[in-house]
């Protein structure tokens, strides 16, 4: 039902197409030009504008062939993490893989691939279906942006689909909520061989804080890490700025916010334990602590629409999918926030977010097949 090569070449074709979050313009062109050809109604939204990018979201309206059916959304995200530029695929067969200098991009990539194959073998097969909005997000890597900033009153569909994880045996419907931090810490440059005594080193305080933190896997609904620290000038200088830049994320939002207190309490802990006088003037260390809710838990129900519409078409299948939480947020998130009911299904990409990135296709093609059996299972209930 799914042609196979041609979602391979389609998977080839994106991927070389430079997309790092904030310069998706090309793919987003090219997007547009594959879905227009295809008889979508595309619209390109502000949303570059509003975060700094250079185009906004690709949503292309597909018309449906059953007149009363409520249409439903599929999205994928086209922005790829650095090193993200030049990435020049390997082909072994069904498996495709990064060259090891860049990452491959099929995070999300293979998920814009599901999406056009599938409306592909719709139209190809005449199989009826309801109205399809497709969603191609910009910046997706970098705080779920162009989720946060689509134009709903281009989007037609009040629930639907989004591809953006590994195994498609998997369907994520609990994510969790996630704290941005940045910590400033200030403390008294001084000469590092000649007055060391006079200075307070904002890298030592920096350095302490971190090391009273828990990191890392937390608990089984929480984590954390500090990911960005930025400082210093010079070795022969007692360095007076330190920037951090972390995260929290939990399932539990009781949890978050009790690990959101007590990593700023190590900073302000840290920190309190320093200060020097110089000629007759009393510096005390101090922190900067800013906080932002980088986006909220998902929580979708096993009886909700989308959830049994999935399950559903792979019983059909003879398959089985599974409900799972996930310890990653996506555009899934912003979209159930904003009133789109939606879960997130696997495409098969593995080790993301690395220069070891790859996927088999065999697996995309698996998620576009049972996306067409789930466009198929909607199409039917419409029509009874």
């Amino acid at each position: 039902m799914i042609n196979q090569e041609r979602i391979k070449n389609l998977l080839l074709e994106l991927v070389q197409i430079d997309s790092i979050s904030r310069e998706e313009r090309d793919v987003a062109q090219h997007i547009k030009r594959l879905c227009e050809e295809m008889g979508a109604e595309v619209f390109i939204d502000d949303a570059g504008e509003r975060v700094g990018g250079n185009t906004g979201n690709v949503i292309a309206r597909f018309p449906g062939t059953i007149a009363s059916a409520e249409p439903i959304m599929m999205s994928a995200h086209m922005d790829t993490v650095v090193p993200g530029k030049g990435v020049k695929p390997i082909v072994e067969g069904d498996i495709i893989r990064t060259d090891g200098s860049t990452v491959l991009g099929g995070d999300d990539k293979s998920g814009v691939s599901v999406i056009i194959e599938t409306i592909r073998c719709l139209q190809e097969q005449n199989i009826p279906h309801a109205p399809i909005d497709a969603v191609f997000s910009i910046c997706e890597e970098v705080g779920l942006l162009g989720a946060k900033h689509l134009d709903l009153s281009k989007v037609r569909a009040r629930y639907g689909i989004v591809f953006d994880s590994d195994d498609p045996g998997f369907l994520f419907t609990r994510g969790p909520s996630a704290n941005h931090f940045e910590f400033r810490i200030y403390g008294l440059e001084s000469h590092a061989g000649v007055a060391p005594d006079k200075g307070i080193s904002a890298i030592k305080i920096a350095a302490e804080a971190i090391n009273n933190m828990k990191l890392f896997r937390v608990d089984e609904e929480t984590t954390a890490n500090i990911g960005v620290i930025r400082g210093g000038e010079a070795t022969n200088i007692i360095t007076n700025f330190v920037m951090l830049k972390g995260e929290a994320r939990s399932l539990d939002d009781a949890k978050l916010e009790a690990q959101t207190a007590h990593m700023i309490k190590c900073i302000e802990d840290a920190a309190a334990k320093y200060e020097v006088t110089v000629d007759g003037v009393t510096t005390r260390a101090r922190v900067e602590s800013d906080v932002s809710r980088e986006y909220h838990a998902m929580d979708v129900s096993d009886d909700s629409r989308v959830v049994r519409l999935v399950k559903e078409a792979a019983t059909r299948m003879g398959l089985k999918v599974e409900t799972m939480a996930s310890g990653g947020g996506c555009d899934a998130n912003i979209f159930n926030k904003r009133g789109i009911e939606c879960a997130n299904l696997g495409t098969g990409m593995r080790a993301i977010h690395t220069v070891k990135e790859w996927l088999d296709v065999k697996d995309m093609r698996a998620a576009a097949e049972i996306t067409l059996e789930i466009m198929r299972l909607n199409g039917e209930a419409a029509l009874k």
